[in-house]
């Protein structure tokens, strides 16, 4: 396992600059409510099929059901301390109000908006970090699958940095910074897993990190991904997107097998 270190670094890399990408779109073409909660939505799809077909079916194959279920819920219990415990603002309480567009009058309260999105984001990157590190280092195919799926909603979350930041500021460099920042996170996520995992790693014990990942990003999608998605979408939008990126996902682990 320790031979796809480099493989699971590049990934994670990927997966957290895509945080740019969205800081691109947001000071340049700006797109709308409409393609943001279309794309959070089909990132939920995506982490979730992933967590309970993969992450956590392998678990329960590899060290039983209670002791894998335990790991899950443990993931679930580590994020919902960090969502309580450290001050921040996610992408859902961000809210539609704050979507791209002309800038508000209360530029200082849209630039904080934007600044404490990104720590929330930060926040969020780093275990995501560590879940696709662990993820490729058990195999390479689990962790491009789980770095597409970050790198979807890394997307639209490095826009909704940017976009509140360059219409306070006006200064495209400061909000692509901080959109970057955010999302540097996952690789440093990945080293220290990478620092803590190694010299620990077994079967088994890569069978409880992921199904504690598992369980962290079931926590993030439907704490942060699905209610920012409705924010920003119509109607039943989420849940079609929601459905659609599952789709793809079992679409794309059954060609894997």
């Amino acid at each position: 396992m320790g031979e796809n270190f480099g493989v699971a670094l590049l990934l994670t890399a990927i997966a957290g600059c895509s945080t740019g990408l969205g800081s691109l779109l947001g000071i340049s073409i700006r797109p709308g409510p409409r393609f943001m909660g279309a794309s959070l939505g089909f990132a939920a799809g995506i982490m979730i099929l992933i967590s309970f077909v993969e992450l956590l079916a392998n678990a329960v194959a590899s060290v039983g059901f209670l002791a894998a279920h335990l790991a899950f819920f443990g993931g679930m219990l580590f994020m919902y301390l960090v969502d309580i415990l450290v001050p921040h603002m996610y992408m859902a309480e961000h809210g539609r109000h704050d979507a791209p567009g002309p800038a508000a009058p209360h530029q200082g309260r849209v630039h904080r908006a934007g600044t404490l999105l990104a720590l929330g984001i930060g926040i969020h990157n780093f275990p995501e970090g560590m879940a696709t590190f662990a993820g490729a280092l058990q195999d390479v195919h689990l962790g491009l699958a789980m770095a597409v799926a970050i790198a979807v909603h890394n997307v639209p979350e490095g826009l909704a940095v940017a976009a509140p930041i360059y219409a306070a500021t006006g200064n495209r460099r400061r909000a692509f910074f901080y959109s970057l920042l955010s999302g540097i996170a996952e690789p440093i996520g990945a080293l220290v897993g990478g620092l803590i995992l190694l010299p620990f790693l077994s079967q088994a014990v890569l069978a409880y990190v992921l199904a504690a990942v598992g369980g962290l990003m079931v926590f993030i999608s439907l704490d942060e991904l699905v209610p920012a998605s409705r924010e920003y979408g119509f109607e039943h939008s989420t849940i079609l997107a929601t459905m659609l990126g599952m789709a793809v996902m079992a679409v794309s682990l059954w060609l894997l097998l």
